[in-house]
């Protein structure tokens, strides 16, 4: 029976490569000289820590910049509010969301259920299979998936006929 898995993945290479780059920007820029800002990528969070809201703001933009033109969806991508303590010292965290949580597999699973498709959909733990008896029912409900947004970006994966 034809089947594919529906999932939300982000390149952990790709996103290394883009905070490596953005420290190589931080280090070249003017604005930057001589103060401690900071950008440290630990597991699925990025973390900027600089000595004010507006050097924050622009260690933000800069991450933003270099993830999106890394090929990264900026809809698996949330930003923290910033933390800013009295003295002035500002930190920020970007998480980087992997996996299809449950809300959200849900909610493509209630999609495809209503938009009539003779298939079938199992939630299985981060990703949900789509199961149908011809191959082109699958492709139909792909095309469908993609011209629809979703608040994550979808991957369609073990595509097996």
């Amino acid at each position: 029976m034809p089947s594919f898995d529906i999932v939300s993945q982000v390149n952990s290479m790709e996103i290394e490569n883009a905070v490596n780059q953005a420290n190589k920007e931080l280090a070249n820029r003017f604005d930057f000289r001589g103060s401690k800002a900071s950008i440290v990528l630990e597991k699925s969070e990025i973390k900027l820590s600089a000595e004010d809201q507006f050097k924050i703001a622009a260690l933000v933009d800069m991450v933003m910049t270099k993830l999106a033109r890394r090929s990264i969806s900026l809809k698996n991508v949330e930003k923290m509010p910033p933390d800013v303590s009295p003295l002035g010292h500002a930190r920020q965290v970007i998480k980087i969301k992997q996996g299809l949580e449950s809300k959200v597999a849900k909610e493509v699973t209630t999609f495809i259920r209503d938009s009539k498709f003779k298939v079938t959909t199992a939630i299985q733990g981060e990703e949900v299979r789509v199961n149908g008896k011809s191959r082109d029912e699958l492709q139909a409900v792909i095309g469908a998936l993609q011209a629809k947004e979703f608040p994550v970006s979808l991957q369609f994966v073990n595509f097996r006929d």
